[in-house]
């Protein structure tokens, strides 16, 4: 529970931080292509972070308790911001293209932790 509020809150603010790092100091280094990349990676990343404040709050709470469904959803969704953010701020930074092959495996974990709190979700209604 606490473990997925920290894990959103240290990603909102890397998200942030590579934002403006983005934003200032790679608007001259990158071309439009690479920066818009970037800028991928940033928007995903904040909303999975919220993503993952928002499971570790309903772990938390009485909404949903802390069902086993919401633990893979955070866990998916912490691992999909490493792999699909983190390899498209890799591909940005060094435009090795064989990194792309790595980020739809990041976008399978997001998918699959959505659908892993629509379960939790279903089982409380039951």
């Amino acid at each position: 529970m606490k473990l997925f509020i920290i894990a959103g809150a240290i990603n909102g603010f890397l998200a942030v931080a590579f934002g403006a790092f983005g934003a200032h100091a790679l608007k001259e280094k990158l071309s439009e292509k690479y920066l818009a990349i970037w800028e991928t990676a940033v928007q995903y990343q904040m909303f999975h972070a919220l993503a993952l404040i928002a499971i570790g709050i309903l772990m938390s709470s009485k909404i949903l308790g802390p069902v086993s469904s919401l633990n893979t959803a955070g866990y998916l969704i912490l691992a999909g911001i490493i792999l699909f953010s983190g390899s498209l701020y890799v591909l940005s930074l060094t435009g090795i293209g064989i990194l792309g092959a790595i980020t739809p495996i990041g976008g399978v974990a997001f998918l699959v932790g959505w659908i892993m709190i629509i379960v939790a979700a279903a089982k409380f209604a039951s």
